[in-house]
């Protein structure tokens, strides 16, 4: 059982390196077209779907092709429990990304300050509308000071 605690916790933490070198190498690179829906307040940010909600299809096809590889022996397979990390990483994202972030299907809103830290520093990589972009790409990992209170660029306006 605690081993296969730790490949759900390393599957997780690969998860947010990964996150973070396809985000700035790929997402704001070669894919910048998908992955620009995310950027522009005119493509995205309301109840429908954006292009750039293909990656997280991926990730779950990812996620869900390797828990039914080890759906036989899930306790002894390595698939399963790194599917389920995928499984975890992507509904945290999801809720802090999308929900809490960003007010994908309404606002959700909460008092926590570790969230909130998330949304400031998330809110900071989008201060740039560009493919450029500008750190942090992941999500959960970053310099402490990017997630204190700061206006963003566009809203000195």
């Amino acid at each position: 059982m605690l081993q296969f605690l730790l490949l759900v916790a390393a599957a997780f933490t690969v998860m947010e390196v990964a996150s973070y070198v396809l985000h700035r190498w790929l997402f704001h690179g070669v894919l910048w077209r998908l992955h620009r829906t995310h950027h522009d307040p005119e493509h995205g940010h309301g109840d429908g779907l954006e292009w750039n909600d293909l990656f997280s299809v991926a990730f779950g096809v990812l996620s869900v092709g390797l828990i039914w590889i080890g759906r036989e022996a899930p306790l002894e397979s390595t698939a399963f429990p790194l599917g389920i990390g995928i499984a975890v990483y992507g509904a945290l994202y999801f809720v802090l990304h999308d929900l809490y972030a960003h007010g994908r299907l309404g606002r959700f809103r909460t008092k926590n300050s570790a969230a909130q830290s998330v949304k400031r520093a998330h809110g900071r990589h989008h201060q740039s509308l560009t493919k450029r972009g500008q750190e942090p790409y992941g999500l959960f990992l970053f310099p402490p000071s990017m997630g204190r209170r700061f206006e963003r660029k566009r809203d000195r306006t």
